[in-house]
């Protein structure tokens, strides 16, 4: 890799294979080829590469359980995901993760999870886990996972991190190469226009591979547990360079946030359930007996969302809350979910002896770009891994904790596949790829952009959330589509910043998310609509 051009911004950059964004899917993809002695070139929009979804990420990681079994994990990732879920991915996560979280973040990484007092792995249980199977670092295993692989990626020396670069685009040649033969030729990757935010400047990274790993689109919805920067980047790139998206109508709604006037949503990890809290009103009075018998609060995802929701909606309540602290005694509390106590005692909860107001909010996107179990995309050379991607694993509803294990497992097949594919990709000639046409307009003013995000999401929470139907979701496409003509307009005639770039992809990903909604006329897993609610599917 060119190197020396990540240092003094050159606006050609080259390396074996890009990876885009740092998180825990993208982050083992890099680590793995730059082992394989592959130059890799990690970008990330933020400052800080930690900053993103797996960073926030409290409650744990499927590992193994004491009776557990390969059959017993993917009969209950089938039963969470309304048995949508491709059937290969479920087998070759069950059988193959297990084993490639004790080789890469026990033997390899020595990622220091929680132990019980005979120093075994402590154990918990999960929403629709029929046994704990669920290893953790307290509230905070992402946060302790993440801070490992970046740590690696730091210090390989076959791996150049850029910080504050965004993805504008992909690059294929069928559409920007200045030989116009091209467009004859099977639609390939060769690299992205990548933009550096400190300077302005917009560089070519041209790579042999590419690989999509730009987490979640949560930030589309007016409440969302997801990072800042989780708005569809991976998702609307992959769809403008012509990718196949499946499934991306199953958007997984977290049941507990932290809901206070003045505060930010602070995911509220269901590992509080698995340890005993219940949901309640502000009376006391449980609720999810009458939704889920079988379950109980440790009913699926979805179908808490929605009890949650519906008692909101009957009593005309914001919020409904979690009681803790009548089941768990106050210093198993603290020392089991420190973060979350800290958080909340930020703004007047002490979740020992009060109970946590809490609301659904956006959470997880089981679809994403089509790939195969490697991580290959339907566009040759591109690769997507993580939340950005669709092995069909989750089917319609994710199974709780099994992202860390897919963006785990996944990333880590992908790397062996894109080794196993380097030898045979030829570097595409930069002289064939023009240098981005640097438009200069006005810096777009920001209220401008916050605003048109603020119609994006508040359009997605009302007619594309937890419950929808046909006049909701049609008004939704008209005034997205609307929406994205003006800032499309908006974004061809302003100079580039992260937002605006980021304001582009959210109203794609947005559209995407509707129209597969509106296609769907079936209620199933995390997608439910209202106007098919005796659907056998549900």
């Amino acid at each position: 890799m060119d190197t020396s051009g990540a240092q003094d911004n050159r606006e050609l950059l080259s390396c074996d294979v890009l990876v885009i964004g740092t998180g825990i899917a993208g982050a083992t993809t890099a680590w793995q080829l730059g082992d394989a002695g592959h130059r890799v070139l990690v970008i990330t929009k933020a400052a800080n590469a930690s900053d993103n979804n797996t960073n926030l990420a409290q409650g744990g990681i499927i590992y193994r359980g004491e009776h557990d079994s390969p059959q017993l994990l993917a009969e209950d990732i089938f039963r969470a995901g309304a048995h949508l879920n491709n059937p290969e991915a479920v087998r070759v996560l069950a059988e193959q993760g297990p084993a490639t979280l004790k080789r890469l973040l026990l033997d390899a990484l020595h990622v220091q999870f929680d132990r019980d007092s005979g120093k075994h792995l402590a154990l918990c249980q999960e929403a629709a886990h029929r046994q704990p199977r669920i290893i953790h670092v307290a509230d905070a295993t992402g946060k302790a996972i993440q801070s490992a692989l970046l740590e690696r990626l730091q210090t390989h020396p076959n791996i150049t991190p850029l910080h504050k670069h965004c993805a504008i685009d992909l690059l294929t040649p069928d559409h920007h190469s200045s030989d116009l033969v091209r467009r004859y030729q099977p639609k390939h990757c060769v690299g992205a226009y990548v933009l550096d935010t400190r300077s302005g400047q917009v560089k070519r990274v041209m790579a042999k591979a590419t690989v999509l790993a730009t987490g979640g689109l949560g930030q589309i919805f007016l409440h969302s547990t997801n990072a800042r920067g989780a708005r569809g980047d991976g998702l609307a790139m992959a769809n403008r360079a012509g990718a196949r998206i499946i499934n991306s109508e199953f958007i997984q709604f977290h049941p507990t946030a932290f809901h206070k006037a003045g505060a930010p949503a602070f995911l509220i990890s269901e590992a509080v359930r698995g340890a005993g809290a219940r949901l309640v009103h502000a009376d006391g009075e449980p609720f999810m007996h009458r939704y889920a018998p079988e379950w109980g609060d440790l009913a699926p995802r979805d179908v808490v969302a929605r009890a949650i929701h519906q008692e909101m909606t009957e009593k005309d309540v914001p919020n409904v809350y979690l009681d803790l602290a009548s089941y768990l005694p106050a210093e198993k509390i603290r020392q089991r979910f420190p973060t979350i106590d800290r958080y909340c005692r930020q703004y007047g909860i002490d979740i020992t002896r009060d109970n946590i107001p809490v609301t659904p909010a956006a959470h997880y996107s089981c679809g994403g770009v089509w790939v195969d179990i490697h991580g290959r995309s339907s566009i040759e050379n591109l690769y997507a891994v993580g939340e950005t991607a669709c092995t069909g694993v989750h089917g319609a509803n994710r199974l709780a904790s099994t992202s860390l294990l897919e963006g785990l497992t996944f990333g880590a097949l992908t790397a062996a596949a894109i080794d196993k594919d380097l030898p045979h990709l030829r570097q595409e000639q930069a002289k064939h790829i023009p240098p981005w046409r640097n438009t200069a307009g006005e810096v777009a003013d920001p209220e401008l952009i916050a605003q048109d995000l603020r119609r994006i999401q508040s359009i997605m929470w009302h007619y594309v959330g937890l419950r929808r139907n046909a006049p909701r979701l049609a008004r939704a496409l008209r005034e997205l589509r609307a929406l994205e003509t003006e800032i499309e307009q908006f974004y061809r005639n302003s100079r580039l910043t992260d937002d605006l770039i980021g304001l582009r992809n959210a109203v794609r990903s947005a559209v995407i998310v509707t129209q597969a909604a509106w296609s769907n006329k079936h209620s199933i897993g995390c997608h439910y609509r209202e106007d098919a609610a005796d659907d056998n599917h549900s």
